[in-house]
């Protein structure tokens, strides 16, 4: 058995354990950009995870060479922050995937607005030579229904320019709930932001009138793993998540919603929520756009397998372009399974079916997501996970959270 094989055996989850969940990546990762941009931003509850550590590092390295490695939001977001770097000159690169993973829609709106940008390799692809300088443009037009962190990546640096942005978005908005966390971030700090129909306008803040602390919420798609365990558990079975909010900026907070389809009950305390398993699946069939929430997609379908419920689920364009084709991955691996699936550019179909082939190893492609979606699993069967480390990328301590609600694994 290889080191990087985690065989996780059938178990029964333990009832009324508490789990702390550090904050939310995408939360993080934001927050850590403006601290960057202005002086005075006090952070408490970031996260813990890799994308996260290696934008920290990226921030403080004083190098002409950037590399983040898998970590889609922090290229993203360096993009644009190097763009209005002052004086600096940056490559900034990333993992072989990370080089097939299209970055012209960015690159092209930050060099409308003024900013220095060249494609070292294949054009529309990173690697990219960034230099540092002052935006004189305020006014440009996004497709809105590609990756939200390419209109994010726009906003945090927005307040930096002389005269603010106007952006104007063309077509359908993908992800609206990530770009209403950046704005909503802004307003925290101090910076005038308008939001209305297709044109997000955002004034520009020289420097912060006074110091502000911001509370990084909890992971909600990292809670997304506990709804699953919940819903393939016990009826009463409930376990303790930590830091949650009930006026969560994040978008994958739909989960509460999502969740009772299975019979999981979501209630806010003073330190988070409690999940509690309150009764079986109400349907054997439900269909779900997820285009706001496209992150829980693979932690659903899973879900879903596991309780013999069927499931439509559209809105995925994005899951394309992550780590990995994610329906492809989720097709290859539910199959392996015993599933009855089939995809398309943007949706999942998954059939209800009895039957789930035990011991089977499921390959993670890069993709921290597919390790941790799969893992719920072991509640109905002996499962393997292959490349055990990659859930580091988004949750370093997951396995060892796993092991505390008694999911037995070597």
């Amino acid at each position: 058995m290889s080191n990087s094989l985690i065989k996780l055996s059938r178990s029964k989850l333990k009832s009324g354990v508490d789990i702390q969940i550090t904050g939310s990546k995408s939360e993080s990762n934001r927050a850590l950009i403006l601290q960057a941009l202005y002086s005075g931003i006090e952070l408490q509850n970031l996260s813990n995870s890799d994308d996260t550590q290696l934008l920290v590092k990226a921030l403080s390295d004083n190098s002409d060479v950037v590399d983040i490695h898998h970590a889609g939001t922090a290229m993203r977001f360096l993009t644009a922050y190097f763009s209005v770097l002052d004086k600096s000159e940056v490559t900034l690169t990333g993992s072989n995937r990370m080089k097939e993973r299209p970055i012209q829609v960015l690159v092209d709106a930050l060099t409308s607005l003024g900013a220095q940008i060249e494609y070292i390799g294949n054009s529309g692809f990173p690697p990219l030579r960034i230099v540092g300088r002052d935006l004189i443009n305020n006014e440009v037009k996004l497709r809105a229904n590609v990756s939200s962190q390419y209109i994010s990546a726009l906003l945090l640096i927005a307040p930096l320019l002389k005269n603010g942005l106007l952006l104007h978005l063309v077509g359908d908005i993908t992800s609206r709930p990530y770009i209403e966390m950046t704005l909503a971030l802004l307003t925290k700090i101090g910076v005038e932001v308008e939001f209305e129909g297709q044109l997000i306008t955002v004034k520009p803040l020289e420097k912060l009138e006074e110091r502000k602390l911001l509370t990084i919420e909890s992971d909600w798609s990292s809670a997304s793993y506990f709804y699953s365990l919940i819903a393939l558990s016990e009826v009463d079975t409930e376990v303790h998540l930590s830091h949650y909010f009930s006026n969560s900026l994040q978008g994958d907070s739909v989960l509460q919603e999502v969740y009772k389809h299975f019979g999981v009950e979501t209630s806010f305390t003073e330190s988070g929520i409690t999940l509690n398993k309150k009764a079986k699946p109400k349907s054997t069939h439900i269909d779900l756009n997820l285009v706001n929430a496209p992150d829980i997609a693979q932690t659903i379908v899973v879900t879903c397998f596991g309780l013999n419920v069927g499931c439509y689920l559209s809105g995925l364009h994005t899951l394309k372009i992550k780590e990995t084709d994610r329906l492809v991955a989720l097709k290859n691996e539910l199959s392996k399974l015993g599933a009855n699936i089939s995809i398309t550019n943007n949706s999942l179909k998954l059939e209800t079916s009895s039957m789930f082939i035990i011991n089977q190893t499921i390959e993670t492609y890069n993709d921290h997501r597919m390790a941790m979606a799969f893992a719920p699993l072991a509640l109905k069967g002996d499962i393997n996970i292959n490349d055990k480390d990659v859930v580091s990328k988004s949750y370093p301590d997951f396995w060892r959270d796993l092991s505390l609600l008694g999911i037995q694994m070597k």
